[in-house]
Order: C-alpha cells, then structure tokens, then sequence
C-alpha cells in the first residue's frame, strides 16, 4: 500500500481556532475527502499566503479547491481531492470531517411546495357517492375493477392482475368526469388531490416542475392517494407544437419522471387519474402511461332518464310517465350539464309569471307546479353545447386508443 500526504494547508486564526485542512491517500481504494471550515477574517489574503507544497503521488489527481464566501468577513475555503482507483469499502467507511449534508438526508427544498399543494390543490372532503352521479353505469363498473377492488383485496390483484396506475377520463365536457373521479376517492378512501392547468402553470410561474415533484411526494406520504389532473390537455399537450415555451416542457417532462414512480417501492398506492375534453392533443407519452382511457360519453336515452330524475328529486312536477319520455327523446344530444340547464330555465318559469312585486311575498307553497309547457319552452332556449363534429373525433379516439 502506498501512503501520499497531500500538500497540508493549515490558515489558523487566534480569537476562533479554526482551521482548513486537506488531505489525501490512495492504495486500493478510492477516497475523497472535504474539509470546510468558516475563517472569520478581514479578507482572502491569508488564504492566498498559505504555505503549498507540490505533490507526486503515483495516480493521484490534483487537488481541486473553491472559495465561496457571503462576504468578506466569512471565508470558506473547500478542497476536494480525489484518486483514480476503484472505489471500494473504505470510502463507505467514512471518517473524519466529511458527510455533510449528504450523511444527514437531502434538503431537497420542496417544504414550501408540498404547503402550497396542501393549501391549494389538497381536495379535504370530495363527500361524493356513486348514487350522486346518475347514469354511466358503465364507467362505474371500469372504474371499480381498475381502483376499488385492486384496494379492498391487493392479494388477488397481482403479476398479471396488477391495478393500472394511470386512468385516463375524455369525453365531451360537462358530463361528470370531475365528479367521477372524486366519488371514486371516496369509494376507496383515498386521499383527491384536485389539480388543474391554472394550478401550475398561472400562480406560481417557473415552479411548475417541483410542484409536480412536491405533489407526487405528498401523494405517496398520504397513500391511498388518488391525483386527478383536470384540462389534462393544457397540462401535458403534445410536444412541438408552435407556441410551446420551455417551461410547458420541464412540467411534461418532470410529469413523465415522476408518474414512471408511481407503483414502485413509497408509491404503491397512488393513482393517477386525468380528464380531458381533447383527449387528440396529449403528448403520445403520456397516453401511453394513462393505461386504462374510459370514454364518458353523451347520455343515452337510459342516462339522460336518469339525469332527469335525478334534477327533479323534490320539485313540484305536473309531468305524466309519458311527457317524461317525450322530453327524454327531445334532448337526444344534450350533455349532462345542458340537461342541468334545460331544468333549471324550466323551474324559473313559474317565478317569472309572479313578478317581482308578487314575487316578494307568496309563499312557496304558493307557485304552481312545473309543467310539460315549461319544459317546451326551456326546449327553444337551451341548445345543446355539444357539436356533431366533435362527437365523430371522440368516437375515432375511443376505436384506436380506447380501452373501456
């Protein structure tokens, strides 16, 4: 074994007694070594007049010194040196001054992140219940297989059987994919952190990527989690398009870094779900990691029933089995949020016939029931938001990439 000193460098200052030091030796094994130490002094002058000696050591490289300093009367002086040879038990050893940080865990400065993500996106009470979304039955039933049961027994779901960690949501707007997503946190008991484009991207400019970080973090210290990504499109659109600025691709590319965790050794009970009304204009990479893409289409005859009953629960209705089918067929087309609409401008037609002067003092056991007229008239006010159009380009969607 060959033993080299390295140069030693000794700057001693009387009133503290402290020093900078450096030292080196190789033999089998690898070994670097830092010592740091604050010199509280006028200036740099003593640093530049220490005594230096040159050094022959066989393999050794020169020793690579940094001062840093916030002012001049705070001085560090830090000197690495290193050896070329394999590394090898000796290094893991340790001794000495050195560690630092490193021995003591990484301060990864995302404390103040995962405040603003608790603060901001951390979604406390999504209190919604399958029983609260009217229809989609098929939705549900997909959903249950992919989160709930992989949950109630983990036993049964794995190799082959393994839960998805990435769901994707699309479908035309305003037909309960938010609210999807939420009864499903509750049905599993899982903690809903609710983001969206303005979440990242408008408040706090540049910190997008440790955001994401931060949250993926959270997420898996408070497993069961799921983390739903609405306006998934704004989010993480495809790359090269023209406009897109560095900052829109540091978030993707932190998203794919992070979401590649999810399931592994910390994660293994986070989901990610996302929703999107242009599912065409997510980047191909993130399609491919949402694994399970449920389509949420317009309701049907059966859903738009459903959604009905479910508006009217508790008004004062002159409707008949057969004007409810009748409108039923009248709003083939209608999303879910239209036929929310289409109710709501029919129950205010029995206020608009008080006026605001009767309107002061009826009681409300006074107003008449809501009737088929109404409804034909909300019929010619409210249109449905939905386009033909798009509905060909989700339904080509749903054949290529489809997995529902």
């Amino acid at each position: 074994m060959i033993v080299v000193l390295a140069p030693l460098a000794v700057l001693h200052d009387p009133d503290t007694h402290t020093y900078t030091h450096t030292h080196t030796h190789t033999d089998a094994h690898t070994h670097t070594h830092t010592h740091t130490r604050v010199l509280n002094t006028g200036s740099a002058a003593a640093i530049a007049a220490a005594p230096r000696r040159p050094v022959s050591a066989g393999r050794t490289r020169p020793a690579v010194a940094a001062l840093t300093g916030s002012s001049s009367k705070s001085l560090a002086l830090q000197i690495t040196t290193r050896s070329s040879a394999p590394v090898g038990s000796a290094q893991r050893g340790g001794g000495g001054g050195g560690g630092g940080a490193a021995a003591g865990g990484r301060d990864d400065g995302l404390a103040k992140y995962k405040e603003i993500v608790t603060g901001e996106i951390l979604d406390r009470s999504p209190a919604v219940k399958w029983d609260d979304i009217a229809g989609l039955v098929t939705a549900k039933a997909a959903l249950t297989e992919a989160v709930i049961l992989p949950a109630l027994r983990p036993d049964l779901f794995q190799g082959l059987r393994a839960p998805v960690r990435g769901i994707l949501l699309y479908g035309p707007p305003g037909n309960g994919k938010t609210m999807l997503a939420k009864a499903l946190a509750a049905q599993s008991q899982a903690t809903f952190f609710n983001i969206s484009a303005s979440s990242l991207t408008s408040k706090w400019v540049g910190d997008g990527e440790k955001l994401v970080r931060a949250l993926f973090e959270l997420a898996a210290e408070r497993q069961p989690s799921i983390i739903f990504m609405d306006e998934l499109d704004s989010l993480l659109s495809a790359r090269g398009r023209s406009g897109e600025g560095d900052a829109a691709r540091r978030l993707l590319t932190e998203f794919l870094v992070q979401f590649d965790g999810v399931g592994g050794a910390g994660r293994e009970r986070v989901v990610v779900v996302g929703a999107t009304n242009r599912p065409q204009e997510l980047d191909d990479a993130v399609r491919r990691r949402l694994t399970k893409r449920i389509y949420i289409p317009l309701p049907d005859s059966e859903g738009r029933r459903a959604v009905l009953t479910h508006l009217l629960k508790g008004q004062k209705l002159r409707l008949n089995d057969k004007e409810v089918m009748a409108l039923v067929q009248a709003t083939r087309g209608y999303s879910a949020s239209d036929l929310a609409a289409l109710c709501k401008e029919a129950a205010m037609a029995p206020l608009r016939e008080l006026g605001p002067e009767r309107l002061a003092s009826v009681p409300a056991s006074a107003l008449r029931s809501i009737s088929r007229s109404d409804f034909e008239a909300a019929l010619r006010v409210v249109r449905p938001s939905v386009d033909a159009v798009s509905l060909q380009a989700y339904e080509e969607f749903t054949k290529t990439y489809g997995t529902q």
